[in-house]
């Protein structure tokens, strides 16, 4: 199984149609069906359902599309990287972060990167702790931004001047919108509540989640804030994210009050590239490390 056919087998999935396909990345519709054929048979399992007039994917093949595209994913950053070379700083850097406004320093770290290497560019991908955990074990980005406990027999960190601040977003009309602050125990524990779903046994240190009704969970909060705009729950999660000025929802946050730290990680031993290492070193100097 080569990268070639993992391509032309992501152009049938995308396409649902063997035509369409081999028009698409230019090759004959014999070829595309031998190469199709050739890897089912490879892999002793079918990846499509043909239909009278689409493809659909059965399980395997849903499992390989998911892998494919992570895999051409990492085969085309590895080749930039190997162009770049030693000496030419350009390239790309992907970076994963969770919903944070503590994003800023990042931003404005390559900012200043980007006045003394215009040629290097950054791509940030959102996603909780559990989503950038994959990815960087995966390769598919060079390192990312978390919250909470770092292990360090795996990771590198910097530690970024940022902390951000919990508490909750609740609609305008509703009672809790009247407090300046949240005390979790007393005003929350017989509200519906929407929280991360990478949040464990705690919902705040020394808080048990087990007390309190859980409506939902969520990995963006975006779509949270539009549960709690129609009245699922009071949404769990950090300040500054989803603007609430001129909608109908307000944030109050917790008391005592939970800031968490914020962190750049990326895996021990990571052979970089030197745009990459660059931006890393200007990254500490800018956090004081």
């Amino acid at each position: 199984m080569d990268l070639q056919v993992l391509y032309y087998f992501l152009a049938v999935a995308r396409e649902e149609n063997f035509s369409r396909a081999a028009s698409a990345i230019h090759i004959s519709q014999p070829t595309l069906s031998r190469q199709i054929a050739e890897l089912e048979e490879e892999l002793g399992k079918k990846l499509f359902v043909r239909g009278p007039r689409t493809l659909s994917l059965t399980p395997e093949g849903q499992l390989l599309k998911k892998r494919a595209q992570e895999l051409l994913e990492l085969a085309e950053k590895t080749e930039e990287e190997i162009r770049a070379g030693s000496e030419e700083v350009s390239g790309n850097i992907y970076i994963g972060a969770g919903e944070t406004y503590g994003i800023h320093t990042i931003t404005q770290a390559f900012y200043e990167f980007r006045r003394q290497y215009p040629d290097v560019s950054l791509h940030i991908s959102s996603g909780d702790r559990q989503d950038l955990s994959y990815q960087l074990e995966n390769g598919l980005i060079d390192m990312a931004v978390v919250f909470g406990e770092v292990d360090p027999s795996r990771y590198e960190c910097i530690t970024l001047p940022y902390q951000d601040r919990m508490g909750i977003y609740v609609r305008k009309d509703d009672p809790l919108s009247e407090k300046k602050q949240i005390h979790a125990e007393q005003d929350l524990r017989d509200r519906p509540l929407i929280v991360n779903r990478g949040t464990g046994s705690e919902l705040l240190p020394g808080i048990p989640l087990h007390l309190f009704r859980i409506a939902g969970t969520y990995n963006l909060l975006f779509n949270a804030s539009l549960m709690a705009i129609d009245g699922l729950g009071c949404v769990v999660g950090l300040e500054h994210i989803i603007p609430t000025e001129g909608t109908d929802l307000v944030f109050i946050p917790f008391v005592p009050e939970d800031r968490l730290r914020l962190y750049l990680i990326y895996k021990k031993y990571q052979t970089m590239s030197r745009h990459t290492a660059l931006f890393l070193d200007l990254l500490r100097r800018m956090a004081g490390e």
